[in-house]
């Protein structure tokens, strides 16, 4: 007899699990069918937390080989760093999330169906583990199956030499020399990450400049900081080949000039992107819509068939630009649940959307690039401000980066706040909330930033889009 569920939900990420938890709390019968062992999909599993768990690790190491600076005494011998230990401290913190996830399905009574889901029409999935089981569906199928690292043509993955962001944070020993194909989040992180550890790190980018979705502030900020700490960043370079030779990987890349770089390394790691995980859903056969892999949803995560909705990394929205962020998936996964259980909702606005990544140092960002702005017909203003000239900067040793407030000079309405220094990806939390508020800048200059915080670099920022900036 086939198990019956108001909601069953495909995947157990940050988009999958919160949907469940969200729609358990609204009444409904909830089941989650996940292949893993654990819950918490990629973000925790194999992304978000332990690359940051790690890039931690990294701002540890930093403060101890400055530890005179700060008049610690640790002894006479050479710092050094134990991945092993790192290794093990990261998978605690990762196991202990993943406990958690579990107890708030036991909490809401979300059955967790471990195996591999297939669509199977009529309302109705298939898990297969061991024995196969049916599941009846009384009201939605959510998919919220995720997305995978994937490489670009001509590259091979062999996942030992040339490997991706998986077999990145589980490397045990630190690599002589690393390249990097690609410096969004994920390339750039672990730039930081093996950067600080010891390694020689060379990055690869195709595109004209580092982190090329930022504004072209925070990406020429990151390159002089990465430049100073030793990071080879080479762009406008297409990578032509990579093959892994003895304990390594000879790569050749044509360089923005039209010349070749070739590249000795321990491993390459592909950073280029990540794709939709569909394989084994059936989902044409369902007679979902598929756009490149895509699964297509309108506003509110329906499908083109009644009776499944997809959030997350593995949908689009028909537009270009649909980030792949943990936090995006849970938004969504709880808009859809609330739809599912009768609520009305509000669709996303994607453009307030904050973007953090946490490299050292970190960028946090939210709203139109000055570009972006401009290219949509705004009369802009623009108002920027050093964190360098902050008290707390100062104390912390991090005097690195800025603030930058793009605005609308009619209404001076704030469109975008791009930051890059210590803290960006918590100070951007205040950047978001103004956005959603339609803040002017005005209000922003009026509300008073605690002393001494890196904080007042966002007030201050407001002050100098105003030409009256009062630190500078």
């Amino acid at each position: 007899m086939p198990s019956e569920h108001d909601v069953v939900v495909i995947g157990a990420g940050t988009g999958g699990y919160v949907a469940a938890i969200r729609a358990a709390q609204l009444g409904l019968k909830v089941a989650v069918v996940e292949k893993q062992q654990a819950l918490g999909g990629t973000c925790l599993l194999w992304g978000c937390i332990p690359t940051k768990a790690l890039l931690e690790h990294a701002h540890a190491f930093k403060i101890v080989q400055h530890a005179k600076e700060w008049g610690v005494r640790i002894g006479e011998g050479a710092v050094s760093i134990d991945m092993v230990a790192v290794q093990t401290r990261k998978d605690r913190v990762v196991t202990g999330l993943s406990r958690g996830v579990e107890f708030l399905f036991k909490k809401n009574k979300i059955d967790w169906i471990k195996g591999t889901a297939r669509l199977a029409g009529n309302g109705g999935v298939e898990v297969f583990e061991g024995e196969k089981q049916t599941l009846r569906v009384r009201k939605e199928i959510i998919v919220a199956t995720g997305s995978a690292p994937r490489s670009v043509p001509g590259i091979e993955l062999d996942r030992r030499r040339i490997i991706t962001s998986d077999e990145a944070i589980n490397l045990k020993e630190v690599p002589k020399a690393i390249a990097i194909m690609g410096s969004g989040a994920v390339g750039v992180e672990f730039a930081s990450i093996f950067r600080r550890f010891g390694s020689e790190v060379t990055i690869l980018e195709l595109l004209p400049r580092l982190v090329p979705v930022e504004d072209e502030a925070v990406s020429a900020e990151l390159e002089k900081s990465f430049r100073k700490q030793g990071i080879t960043s080479h762009t406008g370079a297409k990578v032509t080949s990579a093959k892994v030779s003895g304990a390594g990987v000879d790569i050749e890349a044509q360089l923005a000039d039209g010349s070749t770089q070739r590249i000795r390394a321990d491993y390459l790691l592909v950073a280029t992107g990540r794709g939709p995980v569909t394989a084994g859903l059936d989902a044409e056969r369902a007679g979902l819509l598929l756009e490149n892999g895509y699964v297509k949803v309108d506003a509110q995560y329906r499908t083109n068939v009644a009776g499944i909705s997809a959030i997350g990394d593995v949908i689009t929205l028909g537009t270009a630009g649909h980030p792949q962020l943990a936090h995006v998936s849970s938004a969504e996964g709880i808009a859809a649940a609330e739809r599912t259980a009768g609520q009305e909702i509000r669709p996303i606005n994607y453009d307030h959307v904050p973007g953090c990544t946490y490299c050292d140092p970190e960028i946090g960002s939210v709203g139109l690039t000055e570009r972006e702005a401009k290219k949509r017909g705004f009369d802009v203003r623009v108002g920027t401000f050093p964190f360098g000239v902050l008290g707390r900067a100062k104390m912390a040793g991090e005097t690195e980066g800025f603030v930058k407030i793009v605005a609308d000079k009619k209404y001076d309405e704030v469109l975008g706040v791009h930051m890059i220094g210590l803290r960006s990806t918590e100070l951007v939390a205040e950047a978001t909330l103004a956005l959603r508020l339609e803040c002017t800048v005005e209000e922003l200059i009026r509300t008073i930033h605690a002393h001494p915080t890196m904080a007042e670099a966002v007030g201050e920022a407001a002050h100098a889009a105003h030409g009256a900036a009062i630190h500078m």
